[in-house]
């Protein structure tokens, strides 16, 4: 016989798990969550608008923390102030607004400034010339044109104090060479300048008397502090560089091209060789108590969305190009590839990776394949085309 005692705990206790029941539905109904790790690359970072504009398509996928790098810190905040201001349409049409503004402007009107180095931005053969002068001597007064369109397009106030999204926006201190992520409520004009400050183009951007370059040379992006960090356990990394390039360069224009790509994927190999040595050791057997920060790296989730097959087909100089036809279709290619990567890996988030980066980035060679003609859009074929002359 039950005891009325007895009856009252277990009648509490069908309680208990029947609001658990609840509360589990509860939460699988506030949907998916994800951080974003967004690479730089110059122009080529519409290819990130265009995946950033597909997943805002997805109402059932919510936002952590974004890591970003040069054209990803752009991307980064534009995503997160729009956020800010009007949830996901708001994303959508500051991210657009962005990268207008970055037709207008681009880096042809500083090369303008001096219509002897224009002219040769224009010569892939006195382009290696151009690069022999400091912007110290062609750009005296450190004209920036990205300064103005960020201050006009973002509001970096709003943005400091919305904490629906955090940031880790990287930059590389010069004097130490090491990286300084600045985080949301620190961040500025400055910060997202010091991110994109190739020294090549621009003056070093000072932040309390330190001297930043582009984040590229140190994070691009940071993968170890949101997989150590971030509460939100799935992170999708857009990645703008060719993980491979098949053949050696040969032309100084080639050289000068692959030299950049190979130095600004280090970091990124730095940080996925680290997170593969956390994921290697923490299966060895050990007593389970609070979870360290290698178990954290260890136990995050990665998915991947690769620009590599389309860039593969651009000019090495369309990084420096932000031409309509060329953003429009990096911008379509990106919205492509999301769709893609949705119907494949969306259901694997929150439940595990659905790529591994320590194969796909340190494993063995693989070929390279390039988008094909067939695959593009209508007009996109000439838009490349257009871009190689």
């Amino acid at each position: 016989m039950v005891s009325g005692d007895q009856s009252r705990r277990a009648g509490d206790n069908g309680g208990r798990r029947r609001r658990g029941h609840r509360a589990v539905r509860g939460f699988r109904r506030r949907g998916l969550r994800l951080n974003l790790a967004l690479q730089g690359g110059g122009a080529h970072g519409a290819f990130t608008w265009g995946v950033l504009d597909r997943l805002l398509d997805e109402s059932d996928i919510d936002y952590g923390w974004i890591s970003g790098t040069s054209a990803g810190a752009v991307n980064a905040v534009a995503f997160a102030d729009g956020f800010a201001e009007g949830g996901r349409p708001g994303a959508r049409d500051r991210l657009r607004a962005v990268w207008e503004a970055v037709i207008e402007a681009g880096v042809p009107d500083l090369l303008r400034l001096n219509p002897f180095l224009y002219g040769m931005s224009r010569s892939p053969t006195m382009g290696q010339v151009a690069s022999l002068f400091s912007p110290y001597d062609f750009n005296p007064l450190g004209f920036d044109p990205l300064r103005k369109l960020l201050a006009a397009q973002i509001d970096f106030e709003r943005l400091r104090s919305f904490d629906g999204i955090d940031l880790l926006i990287a930059a590389t201190d010069v004097a130490t060479a090491r990286p300084r992520l600045f985080r949301r409520r620190e961040m500025s004009v400055e910060a997202v300048l010091a991110s994109a400050c190739l020294p090549q183009v621009h003056h070093a951007v000072e932040i309390d008397g330190r001297a930043y370059w582009d984040g590229g040379f140190s994070a691009n992006p940071d993968l170890v502090t949101i997989a150590a960090e971030s509460p939100v356990g799935d992170t999708l990394l857009v990645l703008l560089n060719p993980i491979e390039k098949a053949g050696a360069p040969r032309s100084a224009r080639e050289i000068a091209a692959d030299v950049s790509r190979v130095t600004f994927s280090q970091p990124l190999i730095r940080d996925v060789t680290e997170i593969a040595a956390h994921q290697a050791d923490v299966r060895r057997p050990r007593w389970r108590g609070p979870r360290t920060r290698s178990e954290r790296i260890a136990a995050h989730r990665f998915h991947l969305i690769e620009a590599g097959r389309h860039t593969n087909a651009l000019p090495p100089e369309s990084k420096m190009r932000p031409e309509r036809a060329l953003l429009s279709y990096l911008h379509n290619a990106g919205r492509e590839e999301a769709r893609r990567w949705l119907a494949r890996a969306k259901p694997a988030i929150g439940k595990h990776s659905s790529v591994d980066l320590g194969d796909k980035l340190l494993g063995p060679l693989r070929s390279v394949e390039a988008v094909r003609p067939e695959e593009l859009g209508e007009g996109e074929d000439d838009a490349i085309h257009e871009l190689k002359l």
